[in-house]
């Protein structure tokens, strides 16, 4: 049950743009350059880039063509698995994305800690006390920040988003004016002993496997758009955009260093590489822009983890406490359990690095499977001819929208395979007890545990799934 709110907040494109494009680009962007010249040069990343952005803009697209198609439903990677598949894997959606938000929002803490040591030696590399005070204390500023209303953090993630493309794009005109053809042409194949092409785009690939996690940032908030065509216009624009950064990012550090020497840089390597074109203030510049992007990408996962649990409550399929909101239309006990999720995994970080770098890769398969239901949706209602017409127009479109959903649905197996089988299995530890959360809503809405067949072997895969990997982590025949 949801509180009576005094205020409905609606954002327009920009901000929902805004949120695209604060969720997408992190610190991932300023260590392209090295990541792309360990693996390949400018024409294995150029292959690379258009086989990721193809398959990305078909889950934009998909996104898209869900927000016209089915209007009415909010919170898009929670929603679209629930209607889509039953509401027992909504729920393993709308869980797997909080959990993968609030652990991957520790790693934005420990990041900037990490950049600050370089000038504070107490902060170290993010993995001290004073630096795990010191992040402590942004989780919580940030807390009373969003709390504070959902227009106000839009508003600041607008002008945070802004403040972080600033240093990129000064870096990519930089690079520009000093790019040296004669090293670009030498680039072209990558270092000497990079290998064959197409073990150069296989290997780059896995760089940009989650280079675009956080493209489902304007559908996962979609009860607050002006008007739901927003939200496919959102999508769209912020991966346009976030791609051509991504882009120009890689190819134009070609052109000022041999990819050898970029590839021993040490991260974010794209300071080296501002360094290198105009002396050691570009070290400090790409630091201080990392730090601003890192801030603008935790606040929009901020916002989209306590909106995605908010709308699993408010359904019926989160306890109901969850569904609290206060009169500025902020899902206060989602964000407070946000929060606390991310405060208990920053204090585990820093007793254990091991388990912590485990965390983060965990992260990103949790994150894939609600976008693997997402694309599975539009193909399933594609399929069976879902809310289209007979006319020759709806035919144009059912048809077009099934290619789409089928190109996404592969794009995202591909991802997953990327990330590894092993740590898909893993991550069943994580999603299989989480499932009293979902018994506990399911008793507070007078609804059966078990809804049908279909809820008894997705229990069954996941309980046994999580069970075998225990035993496999146990004997050691799979490591973390």
């Amino acid at each position: 049950m949801t509180s009576t709110r005094e205020t409905t907040v609606h954002l327009g494109t920009g901000s929902l743009t805004a949120v695209v494009v604060g969720s997408m680009v992190g610190a991932g962007v300023f260590s392209l350059p090295g990541q792309f010249a360990e693996n390949t040069g400018v024409l294995g990343a150029l292959i690379a880039w258009l086989i990721a952005g193809t398959g990305m803009l078909m889950l934009a697209f998909t996104f898209q063509a869900l927000a016209n198609r089915k209007p009415h439903l909010d919170a898009g990677v929670y929603s679209y698995a629930k209607t889509g598949f039953g509401d027992l894997l909504g729920f393993f959606s709308a869980f797997g994305y909080w959990a993968s938000a609030c652990v991957g929002n520790v790693t934005y803490w420990v990041l900037i800690m990490s950049t600050l040591g370089a000038w504070i030696p107490a902060l170290g590399d993010g993995d001290t006390i004073p630096a795990m005070l010191a992040a402590s204390a942004g989780l919580w500023v940030t807390f009373l920040l969003v709390r504070r209303g959902v227009r106000e953090a839009a508003a600041v993630n607008r002008i945070v988003t802004v403040a972080k493309l600033v240093p990129i794009v000064v870096f990519i005109v930089i690079a520009l004016t000093v790019l040296k053809p004669d090293v670009f042409v030498d680039n072209l194949l990558g270092a000497p002993d990079a290998g064959p092409l197409f073990d150069q785009v296989r290997a780059t690939m896995l760089v940009t496997v989650f280079a675009f996690l956080g493209v489902e940032g304007a559908s996962v908030y979609s009860r607050h758009a002006r008007r739901r065509a927003d939200v496919g216009r959102a999508t769209v624009l912020g991966f346009l955009s976030v791609l051509a950064v991504f882009a120009s990012v890689t190819i134009v550090s070609y052109g000022v260093l041999p990819a050898a020497e970029i590839a021993e840089l040490r991260q974010p390597s794209m300071a080296g590489v501002l360094e290198a074109a105009v002396g050691p203030w570009g070290t400090v510049f790409v630091s201080v822009g990392l730090i601003i992007a890192v801030l603008g990408a935790y606040l929009a996962w901020t916002l989209m983890a306590a909106e995605v649990v908010f709308t699993a409550a408010r359904d019926g399929d989160f306890p109901r406490a969850f569904a609290r909101a206060n009169r500025r239309d902020v899902p206060t006990t989602a964000l407070l359990g946000s929060t606390i999720f991310a405060q208990a995994v920053l204090v585990v970080a820093y007793f254990s690095t091991d388990a912590f770098d485990f965390a983060l890769d965990l992260t990103s398969a949790l994150a894939l499977l609600p976008l693997l239901f997402a694309a599975g949706y539009l193909l399933k209602i594609a399929i069976r001819s879902d809310g289209y017409g007979p006319d020759a127009a709806a035919r144009r479109s059912r048809t077009v929208e099934l290619v789409i959903g089928a190109v996404a649905t592969g794009y995202v197996v591909f991802l997953l395979l990327g990330a590894g089988l092993e740590l898909l299995f893993i991550s069943l530890i994580v999603q299989a007890p989480a499932t009293l959360l979902y018994f506990i809503a399911r008793r507070e809405n007078g609804r059966p545990f078990v809804a049908s067949a279909w809820d008894v072997v997705v229990l069954v895969v996941a309980f046994g799934g999580a069970i075998a990997a225990v035993v496999a982590l146990a004997a050691g025949w799979v490591g973390i």
